[in-house]
């Protein structure tokens, strides 16, 4: 298996179209549609540790879905957790809207996805 690459994750996501109010989990199998179509191996509800599982594992990249527009600091407290485990080397979080995230965390990379933007427009 070749190892997985962020740009191509990036690719595979950026095709994801969702309607305005989908749930979680069908958010979750959008974009493991997505990866699996950009030929991207995932991992789907990988467990890190005790309590502790992100929603996509691809190789050592990590990607957690969230619904709606979700709390910064909750959220950037979740991916910290995340990138402490030596299994994840960066994540990708994909939300449907707007979130403040840092570019970094425990010194690993911190990627968003915004689904709305995929629209090619700026929704609420």
């Amino acid at each position: 298996m070749k190892p997985t690459h962020t740009d191509e994750i990036l690719a595979a996501l950026a095709t994801v179209r969702m309607p305005a109010q989908p749930g979680e989990y069908d958010i979750h199998a959008a974009v493991a549609r997505a990866l699996a179509a950009g030929g991207v191996s995932a991992q789907h509800e990988a467990r890190l540790g005790p309590r502790c599982r992100v929603d996509f594992l691809c190789g050592k990249i990590a990607i957690e879905v969230k619904k709606g527009r979700p709390d910064g600091a909750r959220l950037a407290r979740q991916i910290g957790r995340y990138l402490a485990f030596d299994e994840v080397a960066e994540i990708i979080v994909v939300t449907q809207g707007r979130v403040k995230l840092p570019g970094k965390a425990n010194g690993k990379p911190v990627h968003w996805v915004c689904l709305n933007q995929n629209w090619g427009v700026a929704l609420p």
